[in-house]
C-alpha cells in the first residue's frame, strides 16, 4: 500500500471545493436536468428539507435527511413512462421525490481528518460521496501534521475523541472545533474527485500506474448487457440494483459478447432528455445506441415542444423560459451521430459509431494510468474492456470501484495467464 495514502487527510481534498448547495426533494426533475449537466458523474445527491430551521444538526440528522443521487439515467427512465410520454410537460414538473431510488447509504458524512486510506475504504465498497465539513480554519494537512493526527501522539487523545463520530473516525480528533457559523457549511466530494488526486499522486504508486488492470485484478467480469434485438426499455425494467452501465452487445456463437455501444448514466448526463426518453421507449437497444435515421422511417417519429437538452438549456439558466421550437427526433439530439452506412448491428465498428455513440473501451493490456486517464477526460464512471487482440469482444468492465480497491492494495506478482479472454460472463437483461 501507497504511504500516500496513509499521510493524507480527507480534508487534502477539500481545498477548493465549493460549498454544497442541497437538492431538495421538492425540486422538479426539469430542474435536476439542469443540475445534472455540471455535476460530478452525472449525478446529483437529494435531500429532505429541514424540518427545524436554525437549529444545529449533528451528523445523524444529516443523515436521515439524505434521500439517495438521481442520475440521467434515472430521469430518462422515468420520462420513458407511458403516462410521462403522454404529457412531457407534466412529467418536467414531477418532484424528484417520485423519481429517485431511495438508498441513504451511497453517501456519508466524515472529518476533514480522516486518512485518506479509509476513504478509499469507503468508497471501494460501494460510498459514492463524502459530505466534510468545510471550516473557514481548515486549509489542508501536510504530510507532517498527517502523522500528528494517525500516529502515536493520538493514543493520548483517544478519550478525547467525539463520540459523534463515524466508526472510521472515533479514534481520530475532530477538526469540527469551529466557529459555529461554519458548522452547517460542507462540501461533498465524489469518486470522480478522489481519482483525480490518485492521478496527480502517479510517481508515489509506482510501480502500480504501470501495470496492467489485469494483472491488478482490477477488471470486473460480472457486467450487466442487453441484446441489440431487445427493446431498450428493457434496460430500466430489469436493471440489476444501483447499476448506471449497461453494455449493448451482440452473442457470438462461441458464446462471447461483441460490445456495439452501451446506454448509461455518463453516455446520457448532456443529452436531449424527452427525446432519449422516447427513444429508449419505443426503439431496441441498438438502434437507440447507434442512431435512427436508417432503421425508422420520419413517419414514426414525434415532434418534441419540450427542449431539455444541454446545449440549449443556457436559456433556461438564464431565467428564459422553455423552448417551444417544434423539431424532429433524430439521433443527434439524444447525442449520436448518424451512421449512413449499412443498419446492420455487426457492421465494422469503423463506420458504425460516431461521437458519443461509441463505448469507451480498453484493452486487458491497457496500464492503469492509461484507464484513469480515459475515465478522466471523458468523465466516464467505467470502461469497458476488451480482449487483446479483438476491440469489440467484451471482457469485462473496469469501475471507480475497481479502481480503487486496485490502488489500495499490493499487487499480485504478474503470473502469465493461461485461461482464454473473455471468460467472463455477464449479467443479461433476458427478452
Amino acid at each position: 500500500m501507497a504511504s500516500v495514502f496513509l499521510y493524507h487527510v480527507v480534508g487534502d481534498l477539500t481545498v477548493g471545493k465549493p460549498e454544497l448547495v442541497e437538492f431538495l426533494e421538492t425540486e422538479t426533475v426539469e430542474s435536476a436536468i439542469r443540475v445534472i449537466g455540471e455535476a460530478a458523474e452525472g449525478s446529483i445527491p437529494i435531500w429532505k428539507r429541514r424540518s427545524h430551521v436554525g437549529v444545529i444538526e449533528n451528523s445523524e440528522m444529516r443523515q436521515q435527511r439524505f434521500v439517495g443521487i438521481l442520475n440521467s439515467l434515472d430521469i430518462v427512465a422515468f420520462l420513458a413512462r407511458d403516462e410521462c410520454l403522454v404529457d412531457q410537460e407534466k412529467a418536467m414538473k414531477t418532484p424528484v421525490s417520485e423519481v429517485v431510488v431511495p438508498n441513504n447509504s451511497l453517501l456519508r458524512e466524515v472529518d476533514p481528518a480522516t486518512r485518506l486510506i479509509d476513504a478509499l475504504e469507503m468508497m471501494k465498497n460501494g460510498l459514492k460521496r463524502l459530505l466534510v465539513p468545510k471550516s473557514v480554519v481548515w486549509k489542508g494537512m501536510s504530510k507532517r501534521f498527517s502523522i500528528l493526527y494517525n500516529g502515536k501522539w493520538l493514543k493520548n487523545l483517544d478519550a478525547s475523541s467525539s463520540s459523534s463520530n463515524l466508526g472510521l473516525n472515533a479514534n481520530r480528533p475532530s477538526s469540527s472545533s469551529t466557529p459555529t457559523s461554519s458548522r452547517n457549511k460542507f462540501c461533498c466530494l465524489s469518486r470522480e474527485d478522489v481519482i483525480r488526486f490518485v492521478i496527480g499522486c502517479l510517481g508515489a504508486l509506482a510501480p502500480l500506474p504501470l501495470s496492467s488492470i489485469s494483472s491488478l485484478g482490477a477488471i470486473n467480469p460480472n457486467f450487466s448487457s442487453i441484446e441489440a434485438s431487445f427493446p431498450a426499455i428493457q434496460v430500466t425494467q430489469k436493471l440489476p440494483q444501483d447499476t448506471t452501465a449497461v453494455a449493448v452487445v451482440e452473442s457470438t456463437p462461441d458464446g462471447l459478447y461483441k460490445i456495439i455501444g452501451e446506454i448509461s448514466a455518463c453516455k446520457l448526463w448532456k443529452c436531449d432528455y424527452l427525446a432519449a426518453a422516447w427513444a429508449l421507449a419505443n426503439l431496441s437497444a441498438g438502434q437507440f445506441v447507434m442512431g435512427v435515421e436508417d432503421n425508422v422511417t420520419l413517419r414514426s417519429l414525434p415532434h418534441f415542444s419540450v427542449n431539455s437538452t444541454a446545449g440549449e438549456n443556457n436559456n433556461m439558466a438564464n431565467g428564459g423560459g422553455v423552448s417551444t421550437r417544434p423539431r424532429k427526433f433524430s439521433s443527434r439530439s439524444i447525442g449520436f451521430f448518424s451512421n449512413p452506412a449499412s443498419p446492420s448491428f455487426g457492421a465494422s465498428r469503423s463506420t458504425m459509431y460516431r461521437g458519443r455513440s461509441a463505448p469507451l473501451t480498453c484493452k486487458v493490456t491497457s496500464s492503469l494510468a492509461a484507464v484513469m486517464a480515459q475515465m478522466l477526460s471523458h468523465r466516464a464512471t467505467h470502461v469497458w474492456v476488451t480482449e487483446p487482440e479483438s476491440e469489440d469482444i467484451l471482457v469485462g468492465v473496469v469501475s471507480y470501484a475497481d479502481i480503487l480497491a486496485a490502488v489500495i492494495k499490493q499487487p499480485a506478482p504478474v503470473i502469465p495467464s493461461t485461461a482464454p479472454a473473455g471468460e467472463g460472463y455477464a449479467t443479461e437483461i433476458q427478452n
